[in-house]
C-alpha cells in the first residue's frame, strides 16, 4: 500500500510538469536562418566611453562605446569592426596587456559617464586571441568598471577600478588587484557603499606607484548627487598595499569627481580636475612633485562643466605640458595647463582623447557622436564614418514601399530613413527632422506629416514633408491647471481611428483633434504627484545639473487601443498604469491589481492588444532604484487582474514589449541585454542571437505588411529581422513533423532597380544591409538532417524541373532564396568572355512548387510569384518580353551547341580535309570572337556577342522589347539562319558521321 501511495504521489507530482512542458516551446532551438540585419545609421554615430591605442602598432585603435560594444581598427581609425557582440554592449574600459599587446585584451563593462540613460555592465572580460573570443573574469555585480591597468613588467598583476552601482548602494566598488592573472582578486581600496573608483593611473616608470580617484555619487530617477566627504585622491607607492590622500593644495570641503593623469614623459607631473564646493576652487590642478603638492591653474567653464560627464585628462606622451581635457567642446593646453583653447570642430561632448603613439599631431577623440581623428594636433577633425552606434530611444515605421523607420537619438536629434535602398542603406538615405535629444518620431497615418520632439517637450514639431514646412505644436500651460511636468522622454501617440488625433503626456493626458493646433486635457493628474520627487532645481550635488533629465512624476507611455478609440492606456514613471474606457471621462489606476511588483516601479511601455479590447501588456523598469529584475504583465480584463509573463530565462530588466498581430502567444521583449522571444505567451523566453548583439533595446515595432521586426537599439542603431511570420506557425503539432513548409504570401518579382550609384565615396562608410529578396522558401526541420540524401528543386505545376537548389539541413527555420530565374544560358566558347550571356532569364508569373526529397520522403510546397504592377506594363507586354527572352535564350544555347559541333568537326578534318577545315574556321570567326582579350584588346563582336548582348538587354529590362530591339533581333535571326545553313553544308562535306558527340541535352546540362 505504501509503495502504491508513493507511485501515486510521483504521478501527481510529475503529470503537471509534463503537461506544462508539452505547452512550452523553446524558441531558441528553432530560430535557424532568421537573422538580424543592421541598417545604422552611422552618420551621427553615438557615444564613446573609452579609447585605447596599441602600445607598439599605431594602426591598431580600440573604441569602447556607451552602448555599442567594443570596436577595433586595424587601419589607424579609418574603419572599425565590432569584436564584442555576444556580450554586454555598455563598455567602461578597454586595456591592452603591454606585454602581449597583439593578443591579450581586457574589457570592463558598464559606462562610466553616468547620465540618466546609461546602461549597465556585467563584469570583466579577457581575450587572449586579439578579440576573437572572450572569457569572463568576474565582477558580475560591479555594474561599472572605470579602469583596468596591467603591470607592464608582470602580466599576472592587474588592477581594476570599479565605479560600481549608480542607482543603489554596492559593496563591489573600489580598487581590486590580482597577482595570479585573475584567478583571485583582492579589494585593496574601499571607502563605502556609495563611493567608487572614478579614475586610476600608474606611474609609467614605477608600477608600484598608483593614483586613484574615489568618488561619492548617487543617482535616482528624479535627482543626481555628485560629491561628498568621501571623495578623495589617493596614492600608493607599494602596489596598493597602503594608500594616502594627496590633498596638499586642494580646496577645503566636500569634493566631487576627480580626474587623474600622469605625464608619460615626466612622472613627477600630475594633473587633476577637481569638482569642489566653491566654484572658484573648481578646475584644473597640477603637481610637479608626484602629488606632494598641488596648484590650481585654470577654472575656465570648458574645464569645469559637468564634471560627472566630462572628467578625462590626457597628456601628450612626449610633452608633459600638452594636456587635453574632455568637455562640451574639448580643450587643449600647450603651456602646462595655464591656458586652453577648444579642440577643432566636431560633435559636442568629448569623453576621451588619445594621441598616436609615434606622432602627437595625430589625435583621436571619442565623443557623443562617435570617433573623430585629427592630423594637425587637434586644429581640425574628421569623423570616422563606419561606426553605427546611434542610440535610439524610440522608433516607429510607416507603410511606404519600402517602409521608412523613424526615431529619436541621444544627443543626435530625430531622423527617418528607408528600411532598404539601392546598394544598401547609406548615410545619404537618412533625413534629419528634429534637433536636440530626439525621442519619439511618429508618422501621420494618412498624410505626409511627421511629428518629432526634443527633450522635455521643449519643442514638439509637426513637419510637412511635402511642403517642407515646420510648426511647433507642444501643449502649453493652461488656465486652471498646475505647471505642466513633461518627462525628459515625453510620450506622444497618434490615433489609428482618427488620423488627425494626436496625444501627448505631461502629468495630464493631452489630446488634439487637429494635429496639435489645439489641445484639451482629458485626464486628472495621473501620477502620484509626489512633491519629494519634483525638486529638480536642486539636482546635481556640488555642480548644479538640472537639464530636465530628472523630471519625474510624469506620464511616460500612451497607447490607444487599436480596437476601440475610447480605450486609452497611460503609464507613468512613478508606477501608475491608468486606463480609461470612455475616452478620458473616467480613469482607473490598475497598479494595485498587479501582484509582485514593487511600488512606484517605472511603467516603461504599455502595449494595447489587437486580440481583445481588454487585453494589454505592461513592462516595468526598476533599475533606477537598483532593481535589475525584469517585469512584464498581461491583462485581459482592462487591468482588473494581471498575469506575470516573465520566466527565469530573462536575465535583465525590460524596456519594451511587442505582440504579434496574428499569434497572441508570440511576443517580443526588448531588454537591456538584447531581444527575447516567446512562442507560448511568456511561459518561456529565448534570447535571439543570430547576428544580434546583446544591445539595449529601447523600442520594438512590427511592420504589418512585411512582418519585419524593427528594433530601436540604444547603441547599435536600427536592427531589422525580416519576416518573422514563420515563428507564428511553430507549435507542438508542427514539431512532430519531419519537415514543415511555412505558408507564404505571393512573391512579387520586383523590377525596381533602385538608383544608379557608383559607390565611390562610401569606401569608409557604414552601409546597411538590404537583406534577402526573391522567393524565400521557408521550412522547419524539427531535427537536423544528418543521414541520407536531401535535395531540393523548384518545379512548375506539371513537375518539370526549373532549377535545383541547395537545401538547408539545420535544425529550425531554414530559408532558401530563389531569385525567380533558371540557370544562365550555355554560351558558345570563344576567345573572350561574352558578358551578356551571364544574365539568367526570369520565369513567368504563376504557381510553382518547392520539392524537397529527404531520404524516402518527399515534401511539396506550392507558392505563387507575381509580376511587379508598379511598372505599369500590361499583361500582353509582359508576355511579349518573356516570349522574346526565352526565344533568345534558346538561340544562345543553340549557337553554343553549334560551335561545340563545329570545333569537333574542325579537329576531325584539319589534317584530312583542309578546305573543309578552313571553311569551318572561317565560319567560326563569324560566330564568336577568336582573337584579342576582354579589355582594350577586344576584337570586333561577332554573332555570339551580338546575340548575347541583345538577349541580356531584353532579359534584364523591366519593359517589353523596344521596336529597335525587335528589328535587331530580326537581323540576328537572319544571320543565325544563314550560319546554320552554311554549317549544314559543311557537315555534309566533312562526312564525319563517326564523331562521338554529346547530345544537345547532355551539352547544355553541364
Amino acid at each position: 500500500m505504501k509503495k502504491l501511495f508513493n507511485v501515486l504521489v510521483l504521478i501527481w507530482c510529475v503529470v503537471p510538469v509534463i503537461s506544462a512542458q508539452d505547452n512550452t516551446v523553446k524558441a531558441e532551438s528553432y530560430f535557424g536562418d532568421l537573422r538580424a540585419r543592421h541598417i545604422g545609421p552611422a552618420l551621427m554615430s553615438g557615444r564613446i566611453n573609452d579609447m585605447e591605442a596599441h602600445p607598439t602598432n599605431p594602426r591598431i585603435i580600440y573604441a569602447g562605446t556607451a552602448g555599442g560594444g567594443v570596436w577595433k581598427s586595424n587601419d589607424a581609425g579609418t574603419t572599425f569592426n565590432p569584436i564584442f557582440d555576444e556580450y554586454c554592449q555598455s563598455i567602461g574600459a578597454v586595456e591592452i596587456d603591454p606585454n602581449d599587446p597583439d593578443k591579450t585584451i581586457y574589457v570592463g563593462t558598464g559606462e562610466t559617464w553616468p547620465r540618466n540613460s546609461v546602461s549597465i555592465g556585467d563584469g570583466l572580460y579577457k581575450s587572449t586571441d586579439g578579440g576573437s573570443t572572450w572569457n569572463k573574469m568576474g565582477f558580475e555585480n560591479s555594474e561599472r568598471i572605470a579602469n583596468i591597468i596591467v603591470n607592464p613588467k608582470n602580466s599576472k598583476e592587474i588592477y581594476v577600478g570599479v565605479l560600481g552601482a549608480l542607482w543603489s548602494d554596492s559593496e563591489e566598488r573600489g580598487v581590486y588587484k590580482t597577482t595570479d592573472g585573475g584567478t583571485t582578486w583582492n579589494k585593496i581600496l574601499y571607502v563605502d557603499a556609495m563611493t567608487g573608483c572614478a579614475d586610476m593611473t600608474m606611474d609609467p616608470k614605477d608600477p608600484n606607484i598608483l593614483y586613484v580617484s574615489m568618488w561619492e555619487f548617487r543617482r535616482t530617477g528624479w535627482s543626481f548627487n555628485s560629491g561628498g566627504d568621501k571623495s578623495a585622491l589617493y596614492k600608493s607607492t607599494d602596489g596598493g598595499a597602503t594608500w594616502n590622500k594627496i590633498h596638499n593644495g586642494f580646496p577645503e570641503g566636500k569634493l566631487g569627481r576627480l580626474a587623474i593623469a600622469v605625464a608619460p614623459s615626466d612622472s613627477n607631473v600630475l594633473y587633476t580636475v577637481i569638482e569642489a564646493e566653491e566654484n572658484s576652487k573648481k578646475g584644473l590642478y597640477r603637481s610637479d612633485d608626484a602629488g606632494a603638492s598641488w596648484k590650481q591653474l585654470n577654472n575656465d567653464f570648458g574645464i569645469t562643466v559637468r564634471p560627472f560627464y566630462f572628467s578625462r585628462i590626457t597628456v601628450d606622451p612626449r610633452n608633459p605640458d600638452v594636456v587635453v581635457k574632455g568637455g562640451l567642446s574639448g580643450s587643449i593646453s600647450r603651456d602646462g595647463g595655464k591656458t586652453f583653447k577648444n579642440l577643432g570642430n566636431m560633435h559636442s561632448d568629448i569623453h576621451d582623447v588619445i594621441f598616436d603613439i609615434n606622432n602627437s599631431d595625430i589625435i583621436y577623440s571619442g565623443t557623443d557622436g562617435g570617433v573623430y581623428r585629427s592630423w594637425n594636433g587637434g586644429t581640425t577633425f574628421e569623423i570616422v564614418e563606419n561606426l553605427p552606434l546611434s542610440q535610439f530611444y524610440h522608433i516607429s515605421v510607416d507603410d511606404a514601399e519600402p517602409y521608412n523607420v523613424y526615431g529619436g537619438l541621444q544627443d543626435n536629434g530625430s531622423w527617418y530613413g528607408p528600411s532598404r535602398a539601392g546598394g544598401g542603406v547609406k548615410a545619404k538615405d537618412w533625413n534629419s527632422i528634429g534637433g536636440g535629444d530626439g525621442f519619439r518620431v511618429l508618422k501621420h497615418p494618412t498624410k505626409s506629416i511627421i511629428y518629432s520632439e526634443m527633450q522635455g517637450a521643449e519643442n514638439v514639431w509637426r513637419y510637412d514633408a511635402d511642403r517642407k514646412l515646420v510648426k511647433t505644436i507642444q501643449p502649453l500651460p493652461a488656465e486652471g491647471y498646475a505647471k505642466l511636468r513633461f518627462n525628459w522622454n515625453a510620450p506622444m501617440a497618434v490615433s489609428k481611428h482618427q488620423p488627425d488625433r494626436f496625444y501627448m503626456g505631461s502629468q495630464y493626458l493631452h489630446k488634439s483633434e487637429d494635429m496639435g493646433d489645439t489641445w484639451e486635457i482629458i485626464s486628472p493628474d495621473l501620477t502620484t504627484n509626489d512633491p519629494a520627487k519634483q525638486n529638480q532645481e536642486d539636482s546635481g550635488g556640488l555642480s548644479m545639473d538640472n537639464s530636465g533629465a530628472e523630471n519625474h512624476t510624469t506620464i511616460f507611455t500612451i497607447t490607444e487601443s487599436p480596437l476601440d478609440e475610447n480605450i486609452i492606456w497611460v503609464g507613468t514613471d512613478d508606477g501608475n498604469v491608468q486606463v480609461t474606457t470612455d475616452g478620458g471621462k473616467t480613469w482607473t489606476n490598475t497598479t494595485p491589481n498587479i501582484q509582485g511588483l514593487p511600488a512606484n516601479t517605472w511603467v516603461y511601455h504599455i502595449e494595447a492588444s489587437v486580440h481583445g479590447k481588454g487585453t494589454a501588456y505592461a513592462v516595468f523598469d526598476g533599475h533606477t532604484k537598483g532593481d535589475m529584475k525584469p517585469y512584464a504583465y498581461k491583462t485581459t480584463d482592462y487591468g482588473k487582474t494581471w498575469t506575470n509573463i516573465i520566466s527565469d530565462d530573462v536575465e535583465i530588466f525590460v524596456r519594451n514589449i511587442q505582440e504579434d498581430y496574428e499569434n497572441e502567444n508570440l511576443l517580443y521583449l526588448g531588454t537591456e541585454f538584447g531581444l527575447y522571444i516567446t512562442l507560448d505567451g511568456g511561459q518561456s523566453w529565448s534570447k535571439f542571437k543570430n547576428n544580434m548583439p546583446s544591445v539595449a533595446i529601447h523600442f520594438i515595432d512590427l511592420q504589418a505588411q512585411t512582418n519585419d521586426l524593427v528594433l530601436g537599439t540604444h547603441g547599435r542603431g536600427v536592427i531589422i529581422i525580416d519576416d518573422i511570420s514563420p515563428l507564428r506557425e511553430i507549435n507542438a503539432d508542427v514539431l512532430k513533423k519531419k519537415l514543415h513548409f511555412f505558408e507564404s504570401e505571393p512573391f512579387v518579382m520586383n523590377d525596381n532597380s533602385g538608383s544608379f550609384g557608383n559607390g565611390f565615396g562610401a569606401e569608409t562608410q557604414f552601409v546597411g544591409s538590404n537583406g534577402p529578396s526573391g522567393a524565400l522558401i521557408k521550412y522547419l526541420l524539427p531535427k537536423r538532417h544528418t543521414f541520407g540524401k536531401m535535395t531540393m528543386e523548384i518545379q512548375d505545376m506539371e513537375g518539370n524541373k526549373i532549377v535545383s537548389m541547395s537545401p538547408g539541413k539545420a535544425k529550425g527555420i531554414n530559408i532558401v532564396n530563389w531569385n525567380y530565374t533558371i540557370k544562365n544560358p550555355k554560351v558558345a566558347k570563344g576567345k573572350t568572355f561574352s558578358f551578356g550571356g551571364f544574365t539568367s532569364p526570369r520565369v513567368a508569373a504563376g504557381q510553382y512548387k518547392a520539392v524537397i526529397k529527404k531520404g524516402k520522403d518527399t515534401f511539396e510546397h506550392v507558392f505563387e510569384v507575381e509580376n511587379d504592377t508598379d511598372t505599369g506594363l500590361s499583361e500582353e507586354a509582359i508576355a511579349l518580353k518573356h516570349k522574346t527572352t526565352m526565344k533568345m535564350y534558346d538561340m544562345t544555347q543553340e549557337l553554343a551547341y553549334m560551335v561545340y559541333e563545329l570545333d569537333a568537326l574542325y579537329e576531325a578534318t584539319k589534317g584530312k580535309k583542309k578546305k573543309v577545315a578552313t571553311a569551318l574556321d572561317n565560319l567560326k570567326k563569324t560566330l564568336v570572337v577568336t582573337t584579342g582579350d576582354n579589355y582594350v584588346g577586344s576584337a570586333e563582336p561577332q554573332l555570339r556577342e551580338k546575340m548575347a548582348d541583345l538577349y541580356s538587354k531584353i532579359a534584364g529590362s523591366y519593359d517589353k522589347p523596344s521596336n529597335a530591339e525587335l528589328e535587331s533581333l530580326k537581323l540576328i535571326v537572319k544571320r543565325f539562319d544563314k550560319a546554320k545553313a552554311d554549317f549544314a553544308k559543311l557537315k555534309k562535306k566533312a562526312k564525319a558521321d563517326d564523331l562521338q558527340l554529346k547530345t544537345f541535352e547532355e551539352f547544355i546540362s553541364k
